[in-house]
């Protein structure tokens, strides 16, 4: 199993808000109600079979779509974002190179169909 790079590795367990670009509080306000945001981040920061368990975490999160597009409008390279792993999100990109706003894009997608 591969390690997380050193420079996707966070020195000390942070709440969800702080390592998502800045943005005004209103911008990012579904924070709030993700099911996650109470969670170790470092949950979210995991490789192979683990992914399963965070992804899991997303299942039923209020605020999948929101959280997904945060990460595709900011090619967010690590973790677990909007139910998707690195690879499907880096797959969505390169499939979706038109893609302007992907909270836009992923509303037009089937209820829980993110990644």
């Amino acid at each position: 199993m591969s390690e997380i790079p050193p420079s996707a590795q966070r020195p000390n367990r942070t709440a969800l808000s702080s390592v998502l670009p800045i943005v005004t509080e209103g911008e990012r306000a579904w924070v709030a109600k993700a099911l996650c945001s109470t969670s170790d981040p470092d949950e979210l920061f995991v490789r192979g079979a683990a992914q399963r368990r965070a992804v899991a975490i997303c299942r039923h999160c209020p605020v999948v779509r929101e959280c997904g597009a945060e990460a595709l409008d900011n090619q967010v390279e690590y973790g677990i974002w909007g139910g998707m792993t690195e690879r499907q999100r880096r797959a969505l990109l390169k499939e979706h190179p038109e893609v302007v706003s992907w909270a836009e894009f992923l509303s037009k997608r089937k209820p829980r169909s993110v990644g």
